[in-house]
Formats: C-alpha cells, sequence, structure tokens
C-alpha cells in the first residue's frame, strides 16, 4: 500500500511542475540559477516546495498541520490565496482576502458531499480585494472526503483548476500516508498490549507462590523476590514509550531469570555475556524478554536434568548483535515457519511472531529474527538491532515507575 503511495507521489509531481511553471512563468519570471531548462527549473522548485509541505501533512489534517503547509501549497499554484478546510470550517488561510472564509465553507457542501471538485464566482465588495474566483478541490483518504483545498485568484483558470485538482491529490497522498502512520502506532500499541496479554498467567501464579513459600522459612528471601516482582511487572505493564535501551530490556530480563530461579533452583543455568558499548541501543518495548521466556519453557520442557540458556550481546559495527539460545527441546522448522507466518497458533512459541513482526515493522524485512532449531536440539535466535534508526528513540527511564 505505502508502495503505490509513494509511486502515485512521484507520477503526480511533475503535473505540479507543469502548473507550478505556467503559473509562475507570467507572474514572476525567475533567474534560472544555472537550473537548465525552465521545465527542469520547475521541477526542483516544485520538488523542493512539495519537500517543505509534506513533513507537516504527514501528522494529519488539523489546524497546526493546516498552518505550516498552506503558504507551501499556495507557492506551489502561485495563487493569492489558499485555504484548507475540514468538514466543518476553515482550518487555515494564506495570503489576502480570509473576510471570504464563510462564503467558502457555505459553497462547500457539495463538493464535501460528492467528492467532485468545482469552481464558482466569489461575491466581493472590498475595492482592494483581488479575489474574484475558488477552485474547489476535494481531500479524500480512503474514498472519504476529509476535507478540501480551495485556491482563490482575481481570474478563472482552466491550468488553476487542473493544478489545483493535482496539488489536492498529492496532499490527499500525504494524509493517506499520516493515516497508515497512526494505524502503524495503533497496531504497535495493540501487539504491545497483546504481548503484555501473553505473559504467562502461570508465570505470575507460580511467582507469588514461590514468594509465599519463603514467606515463613526465609522472609528475607520473600521480600527480595517480591521486590523483584514488582520491579518486572511495573516495567512490563509501564505506559510510556514504544522503544526502551537494551540496558533496560536486560535489567527486565534480569528481575525475570532472578524469579525462574528461585522456582527451578539449580535445574536452570543462565549464562549472560554482554558488551557495555552495546546498552544504550534502543530497540522495541518488549522485545527480548519474550524470547527469554520462550528459551526457559523450551529449555526446561520434558528434561529432568540441568537446562543451560545463554543470552550474548555483542557489538557488530553499526548493530547490535543478541543471541538468545537453550539446549531444550526445539522445534519441527516447519511448524515454527507457519507460527511465524501466522498460520497456526503459537502453542509454545510465547510472543516469537509477535517480535518477529515488530521487528520487521521497526527496521524493516531484514531485520527479523533468525531462528535456528530442530527437534531435541534446542533453539537459537538471533536479532539484529541497527545501533540508529530514524524514529527510534528511547523515551525510557529507569528510575520512572
Amino acid at each position: 500500500m505505502s508502495g503505490f503511495l509513494a509511486g502515485l507521489c512521484v507520477a503526480v509531481l511533475p503535473l505540479l511542475a507543469a502548473g507550478f511553471w505556467l503559473g509562475r512563468r507570467t507572474a514572476r519570471p525567475e533567474s534560472l540559477g544555472g537550473l537548465g531548462t525552465p521545465v527542469e527549473h520547475a521541477t526542483f522548485q516544485t520538488l523542493h516546495t512539495a519537500s517543505l509541505a509534506a513533513p507537516p501533512l504527514r501528522a494529519g489534517l488539523t489546524e497546526e498541520t493546516a498552518r505550516r503547509s498552506a503558504r507551501r501549497l499556495r507557492t506551489l499554484l502561485g495563487t493569492d490565496a489558499l485555504c484548507l478546510t475540514d468538514q466543518k470550517q476553515v482550518l487555515a488561510w494564506d495570503g489576502v482576502g480570509d473576510h471570504h472564509r464563510a462564503e467558502i465553507m457555505e459553497r462547500l457542501s457539495g463538493p464535501l458531499e460528492t467528492g467532485r471538485g468545482e469552481a464558482f464566482r466569489l461575491n466581493c465588495d472590498a475595492p482592494d480585494c483581488p479575489l474574484r474566483w475558488a477552485v474547489v478541490a476535494p481531500l479524500t483518504v480512503d474514498d472519504r472526503v476529509h476535507g478540501a483545498l480551495v485556491a482563490c485568484a482575481p481570474r478563472e483558470s482552466a491550468v488553476l483548476v487542473r493544478a489545483a485538482g493535482e496539488v489536492a491529490r498529492w496532499v490527499s497522498v500525504q494524509l493517506e500516508l499520516a493515516d497508515l502512520d497512526q494505524s502503524r502506532t495503533r497496531l504497535i500499541e495493540a501487539e504491545i498490549k497483546a504481548l503484555r496479554a501473553q505473559i504467562s498467567p502461570h508465570f505470575i501464579f507460580n511467582s507469588l507462590a514461590v514468594i509465599a513459600s519463603f514467606v515463613r522459612t526465609d522472609p528475607e528471601r520473600a521480600r527480595e523476590l517480591l521486590l523483584e516482582f514488582a520491579d518486572f511487572t511495573r516495567y512490563s505493564f509501564r505506559r510510556h514509550g514504544d522503544f526502551t535501551t537494551l540496558a533496560d530490556e536486560l535489567h527486565a530480563i534480569d528481575h525475570y531469570l532472578a524469579l525462574v530461579r528461585a522456582r527451578f533452583g539449580e535445574r536452570l543455568s543462565v549464562t549472560l555475556q554482554i558488551a557495555p558499548e552495546v546498552l544504550p541501543v534502543a530497540l522495541p518495548f518488549l522485545c527480548l524478554q519474550p524470547l527469554v521466556e520462550n528459551a526457559v519453557k523450551h529449555g526446561l520442557e520434558g528434561k529432568a536434568d540441568k537446562s543451560r540458556i545463554s543470552i550474548t550481546a555483542q557489538d557488530a559495527g553499526a548493530e547490535a548483535l543478541v543471541v538468545i539460545e537453550d539446549d531444550g527441546a526445539g522445534m519441527d522448522p516447519d511448524l515454527l515457519r507457519r507460527i511465524l507466518a501466522g498460520e497456526v497458533s503459537p502453542s509454545g512459541g510465547i510472543g516469537l511472531s509477535n517480535v518477529d513482526d515488530r521487528l520487521r515493522q521497526v527496521y524493516g524485512d531484514d531485520y527479523g529474527l533468525v531462528i535456528e532449531t530442530a527437534v531435541g536440539a534446542g533453539m537459537k535466535i538471533t536479532a539484529r538491532l541497527p545501533k540508529y534508526q530514524p524514529g527510534v528513540h528511547s523515551a525510557s527511564r529507569r528510575s520512572e515507575p
């Protein structure tokens, strides 16, 4: 879907450039500045102006984003005035003649209902107002009209009608991308909520049972475990930020393992090898803990003797390489593939598909989990985490509740 929208942007921009050039060439000839032909110069100017108008629109259609983008959009069209509206009001007006706001909103009922553009004459008695015509181009997202772009000019112009329509299509694409961004954010939040729900009720029950068993025999030990439990649940159910640091995630894993070791004692051996330089790396919240929980479950499943789990985090240049390995029951590779593809429910693979999906959403398909396993051969899970990724910043503070 996002690829289609990007392609549409590329297709629309040359048309914007042509409209921009036709409007500006007759109004205010400019020096080409060594950029080549007039069309090449217009294309450069259009791309530059569009790049400045796009970021506010990617946040959706509000008074603030409309205000920040209206002047750039008016520059694209070369008109005396331009306004952006939603279904109920003018969100932003740039240029002269803003006393036409009420008149324009009265005339928008038809275009907002039908989704079709329209041009009409403006009624104005002000002697110093140059505006006589308005061109309305609806802004649509998924076939729903969200508002309109209205370009106002001294005279009727077929070029302006077409150019306004193309600019409105480009704005609509930005709003649709904003809608996709918001949907992606809601999806990530829903996945985190789902992952929290996957934190095993059995783990919570067993942890509390272990703590209760120490209350009489070793009250100090019970107190320590209760604090570990409180810290782990506080981190797991925190409400701030989509991202955390590797240090904080490992800290939560340490609380989790303390509770597991209290229950299984010598049956579980955990080895950690962490490079200090990767501790500040930002990563999706609750990204590694489910992998460790999966390793504990599969490591102890069906085994009477000792189970070993190793957790390593290495510096790999531009990336941090995190490997979680157990020597447990393992899994049929074909079953694992179907779990990650969402074809079957993960009866034992706690959060694997959830974590894999979130890594791919944040970093791209090249950064999904790499899992090596076979029945009876344990499981090795590798996660590559870029040290820097646009938009990935941790707002967590360990001291926060």
